[in-house]
């Protein structure tokens, strides 16, 4: 029997804080107890946003921690060719179209709609589902706006990707989801829409790359954030689409700040090292989390 492989996957744009260290430190929990290995990714796909010294101080972080990983780091920027690889498949199938709104484009298209009384349906984080202008456009139409230099991203088209689907898909969850969910949990990407498959900034989109990596590192068990419970569903999704192995789920507990918001690099929430810097021991951390 092959060994379980987790893995603890960052975004190198800001300081690792509380939150991050207690899914690293879940993450290491759970590999050890199964004698399993543990990865280190460093998930630096946005390349506009990831900054070399972050993925430093990520890497300083975690050894004061005392985290150990098993073998090679892999950095996304690393392996564009494989995301590529797996949008370019689903292009192929005709699951993947060209989308030319702008932000701006969607919210005055949305804002139109429910000025008429029409409830626009949005995704589990709260965005607006793309509207499906662009998914009617023919092929040479498509192939005109590219050649004229109109911006756009590469969507997945729901509809069209559900249709291949035979039977219900779902996952197993060894932690829990908001509501409690756990064991055989049924998944419903259509909350989803048309949910981004890759940008110009970001040549995969979160959803897409981690399905190709954690397929590629043989992961066998994801230890992530509460947060991320929903976009499992749309992860099962692509890895039916792609032919890629379904891991098993472990979904935790997040950390709050003091307005009930899970603690955030962007909101600048307190970092290990600024705590480290305060003369807290790694043990006072782990207490903290704890």
């Amino acid at each position: 029997m092959e060994k379980p492989v987790f893995r603890f996957a960052p975004s190198p744009n800001g300081y690792l804080h509380l939150g991050h260290a207690l899914s690293a430190l879940e993450n290491e929990r759970l590999a050890q107890q199964s004698a399993g290995n543990l990865l280190l990714r460093i998930d630096d796909i946005d390349l506009s946003r990831a900054r070399p010294e972050f993925e430093s101080a990520i890497s300083e972080d975690l050894a004061w921690l005392g985290i150990e990983f098993d073998g090679a780091v892999r950095r996304q920027s690393d392996h564009i060719s494989d995301y590529q690889y797996a949008l370019d498949a689903l292009k192929e199938e005709g699951l993947a179209y060209p989308a030319f709104m702008s932000r701006a484009d969607i919210r005055d298209h949305v804002s139109a709609a429910e000025a008429t009384g029409d409830a626009w349906p949005r995704d589990p984080d709260g965005a607006p589902h793309y509207p499906g202008v662009d998914r009617e456009l023919d092929e040479s139409e498509r192939q005109l706006r590219i050649a004229a230099g109109a911006a756009y991203t590469w969507r997945l088209d729901m509809a069209a990707a559900l249709s291949r689907i035979s039977t219900p898909i779902d996952w197993l969850e060894s932690g829990a989801g908001p509501n409690g969910e756990t064991g055989q949990v049924m998944a419903n990407p259509s909350l989803w829409g048309d949910a981004i498959l890759a940008r110009r900034d970001a040549p995969a989109s979160y959803h897409l790359s981690v399905v190709v990596d954690d397929a590629i590192q043989g992961i066998s068990d994801v230890v992530r954030g509460r947060d991320l419970f929903h976009a499992t569903s749309i992860h099962r999704l692509l890895q039916e689409l792609l032919g890629l192995p379904v891991p098993r789920y472990h979904h935790h507990r997040l950390l709050l700040d003091t307005d009930g918001r899970k603690l955030s690099k962007s909101r600048k929430d307190t970092s290990i090292r600024e705590l480290k810097t305060a003369g807290l021991s790694p043990a006072d951390v782990i207490r903290l989390i704890r």
